[in-house]
């Protein structure tokens, strides 16, 4: 069997993080309903599927619609793959539409993919030139630039503040409004040099306008609040023995993920003095494993491993 841990669109190439490793956690029935809920360009779901036998299925779900065009590739050679183009926070809707009650398991890859970054026309990296637009699906508004051009100084701050904890966010923001009076902010490069320009202690090892791509993106694409509620529906469609698993990038989303699964395995908070029973106590969920780390020879393959952190949940069978 040929590993699928990688792939290449128009030049774009992508290597799924924690590949075998997620897969491994994800599976155990070939002949289940699995969720794929960042397709990507497919390399979970290649391998997901390669583990399933001819009764198994597998849906993919994409906010981008290149992604959506691999996934329909893909569709289109395996009749056991479906797709749904939108967000995992509507994983009801998308489930509904395959007429599954439950699933034996739901795979969260989150962040920005390879051909994301790579392709400056999408405008999510400050080391290539391009658009300001940062949308992971460009047919919704706003774009980084048209969110930018009109924002308040206050928002841009809070904005910087809460998703990149960025400590200059402030100053980052005064210069967004002052500059953008001058002449519009529409360029990755306007923008990573305004903030290179507004920080005045640079991190080593880390480019000044990382944090401020990382809050801006988050923002603009609602990841943390599709999180959240991608999280707690994928938890509720879990058949018995079912296992969420998610690969996370970056602290705010691993600590939304951490607490999620932390409180489901912990079971119901009852109130001091409440007489219940030890198997009222007991949670419907528990956690599988530690948090798990890419491998030294993994992040020496792909420097994007470094961050990533893979958290397992399961629906306890009784």
């Amino acid at each position: 069997m040929t590993k699928p841990d990688s792939d290449s669109v128009e030049g774009f190439r992508h290597r799924s993080v924690l590949l075998d490793e997620a897969v491994d956690y994800l599976i155990n029935d070939s002949a289940g309903c699995y969720v794929d809920g960042t397709f990507g360009r497919g390399g979970h779901s290649r391998l997901i599927l390669s583990q399933l036998n001819e009764q198994g299925r597998l849906l993919g779900i994409d906010k981008d619609p290149e992604a959506i065009r691999v996934a329909d590739e893909l569709a289109a050679s395996d009749q056991r793959f479906d797709w749904f183009h939108g967000s995992f926070s509507e994983l009801d809707e998308a489930l509904n539409a395959q007429q599954w009650p439950a699933v034996n398991g739901v795979l969260m890859d989150l962040g920005v993919s390879s051909p994301q970054l790579d392709d400056a026309e999408r405008g999510f990296s400050f080391m290539r030139d391009g658009p300001l637009d940062m949308r992971m699906n460009p047919q919704q508004a706003p774009s980084a630039a048209q969110w930018l051009a009109s924002a308040d100084e206050k928002d841009i701050a809070d904005v910087i503040f809460r998703y990149g904890e960025e400590r200059f966010s402030r100053r980052i923001a005064r210069l967004v409004v002052q500059r953008r009076a001058e002449e519009p902010l529409e360029t990755t490069r306007q923008l990573a040099e305004l903030v290179a320009e507004a920080v005045p202690k640079k991190e080593k090892h880390k480019h000044p306008a990382t944090r401020t791509f990382q809050a801006i993106r988050i923002f603009i694409n609602r990841e943390l609040e599709d999180l959240e509620i991608g999280l707690k529906v994928a938890a509720e469609r879990l058949a018995p023995g079912g296992r969420l698993v998610v690969i996370s990038f970056h602290s705010l989303e691993d600590r939304l993920v951490k607490r999620f699964m932390r409180d489901l395995a912990q079971g119901p908070k009852i109130p001091k003095g409440v007489p219940v029973t030890a198997e009222q106590m007991q949670s419907s969920y528990r956690l599988i494993g530690k948090a798990s780390k890419a491998s030294d020879h993994e992040i020496d393959e792909n420097v994007r491993a470094r961050s990533a952190v893979m958290r397992v949940l399961e629906r306890r069978t009784h």
